[in-house]
């Protein structure tokens, strides 16, 4: 007699569930930040589970018997979260190397931090330019954006279904050029800037020699540049907002290629 009535498939499948939305959550990023403890994260997974699968859920019969196997799924989902948090890397990836060619010009090369949230050392325009980054992202709802690419892997890869392909390969180069050129985008008010500053120096210094440029110039970059961060923060949200349009495509291209 079952007192409970407990369906072995539904109970497996729950766990399949779970263990994509854990794996992909602790992966992702503001998800699985470091700044977020355990406790909290584990929670938001398995209310997230609990709320995705009535819809969205594995079946049981997916469960391998052998644990060898269900070693090598979870090591799959693993590499899917690697996977749709490379993508979204992209974009901060490309504002710090604009921060740091806009630290380069402005003369703040010796003046590094920590980023609480990777733990690398980084300018402190790019750890600034990547702080604005987040609220940016946040603010046009990327975090949402994210969810929605968790809950389309369940439809586009099923559990041990990940396929590393060359298309996959292509896909990801593909995307991962986009750094530099953005990079360079967010960066080219501050470099034009800068570039036009010097060029005036030189002009002085070579109508009057006697005076000290050097001594001039290194406040006047630091002036110049930082007035002309307002035209990059508002560009900014333009930016982020235009990678947030392109991010989705990216997503079902790339779970497309891998499933």
């Amino acid at each position: 007699m079952d007192l409970f009535h407990f369906d072995p498939n539904q109970i497996f499948g729950f766990f399949l569930t779970l263990m994509r939305v854990s794996v992909l959550l602790f992966l992702l990023p503001f998800f699985g930040g470091t700044l977020l403890p355990n406790m909290v994260k584990a929670a938001l997974c398995f209310i997230i589970a609990l709320a995705i699968y009535p819809m969205l859920s594995f079946p049981g019969t997916l469960m391998p018997a052998n644990p060898w196997m269900l070693i090598l799924m979870f090591l799959g989902e693993v590499l899917l979260g690697l996977l749709l948090n490379i993508l979204v890397s992209f974009l901060f990836a490309a504002v710090q190397s604009a921060g740091s060619i806009m630290g380069f010009s402005m003369g703040f090369t010796l003046m590094n931090s920590i980023d609480p949230m990777t733990g690398a050392s980084e300018s402190g325009l790019g750890h600034l330019m990547n702080q604005v980054t987040t609220m940016l992202f946040l603010s046009l709802n990327g975090h949402l954006v994210l969810i929605g690419a968790l809950a389309q892997s369940f439809r586009l890869v099923p559990p041990g279904g990940l396929l590393i392909n060359p298309v996959l390969g292509e896909h990801l180069v593909a995307f991962s050029s986009q750094i530099f050129v953005m990079a360079l985008k967010i960066a080219a008010p501050i470099m034009a800037s800068i570039f036009m500053v010097d060029l005036a120096l030189a002009l002085v210094a070579r109508a009057a020699p006697q005076m000290n440029v050097l001594f001039v110039g290194f406040p006047l970059k630091i002036g110049v540049g930082f007035l002309f961060m307002t035209l990059v923060f508002a560009a900014m949200a333009l930016y982020v907002g235009r990678f947030l349009d392109e991010l989705v495509p990216m997503y079902t291209l790339v779970l497309k290629a891998s499933g």
